[in-house]
């Protein structure tokens, strides 16, 4: 088992790798149209889309900073606003067709360049990677809750 002294140092080494993959993310699609974080906005709004308190919330702004992002996207015409089925008071943002197709083709090129990072490593890391996904998952998963 490891000792309080041990946790916080692996805890130290995680964040400061998810610090950094969040920087690499961003880079992978330095040349696409769409800035990193109005990627990650579209990409919140997959499946049924999402109020602007949340989608704020993921990000990490106020409303005001999210709602000008979310008037972005509109004008762009990769998002629209529309009545939450659960409650009439509230609205939902979600995804056009565009919107959609944007996140589609920036994963695809993301996936690219990653894939080619990828293959500059071992069999032995590129497995053992593929074994750390679930952990991170988890840890994820947790820090949601």
């Amino acid at each position: 088992m490891m000792k309080d002294a041990e946790l916080q140092e692996l805890a130290s080494g995680f964040r400061e790798a998810l610090r950094h993959s969040v920087y690499l993310v961003r880079r992978l699609d330095a040349d696409g149209e769409l800035s990193a974080a109005q990627l990650s906005t579209l990409k919140m709004l997959l499946g049924d889309g999402q109020r602007v308190g949340e989608i704020a919330r993921n990000l990490g702004v106020r409303v005001p900073s999210a709602t000008e992002q979310i008037i972005k996207l509109e004008r762009a015409g990769l998002a629209r606003r529309e009545p939450d089925p659960a409650d009439s008071r509230a609205v939902r943002v979600v995804l056009t067709a565009e919107g959609r197709a944007a996140v589609e083709s920036a994963n695809q090129r993301r996936n690219e360049v990653m894939a080619g990072i990828l293959s500059t490593l071992t069999d032995t890391d590129r497995t053992a990677l593929a074994a750390a996904l679930p952990v991170i998952s988890k840890i994820i998963n947790a820090a949601q809750n």
